[in-house]
């Protein structure tokens, strides 16, 4: 299940648990892409339960938006991830050392108020 929103007017909530199918994936990413399109210095809250790798299908999904995913990510600078997995906060703060301009800080998912507290930036 994949849900996006926005939670505050610059800043949008992804919310994964469990499997992504290429049906979500799809829904998911043009949901994404449609309300950052006007966003300038945006924030991410981005939760992650019971993550599931995406098969290759919802993968392939992915790989066919990806410009339009490098031209949002600008959009962005700062995400913070809040996940059950330890592996998925490890992936998600290497992440953000690789795109320019945007802080990736990963949290545990009881943190949600420290998040928070990042994303605006208090």
């Amino acid at each position: 299940m994949m849900t996006i929103d926005l939670k505050e007017p610059n800043m949008i909530a992804l919310n994964i648990d469990g499997e992504i199918t290429s049906e979500t994936m799809t829904v998911g990413l043009d949901e994404l892409i449609r309300l950052s399109t006007n966003m300038e210095n945006g924030t991410m809250f981005y939760t992650i339960r019971n993550f599931q790798f995406p098969g290759l299908e919802a993968l392939a999904v992915e790989f066919k938006k990806l410009p339009s995913l490098f031209n949002m990510i600008r959009k962005f600078d700062r995400i913070a991830v809040l996940a059950d997995a330890t592996w998925v906060k490890t992936v998600s703060e290497i992440e953000g050392k690789l795109i320019p301009g945007l802080q990736i800080k990963a949290f545990d998912l009881d943190e949600e108020e420290k998040a928070l507290a990042f994303l605006r930036n208090t």
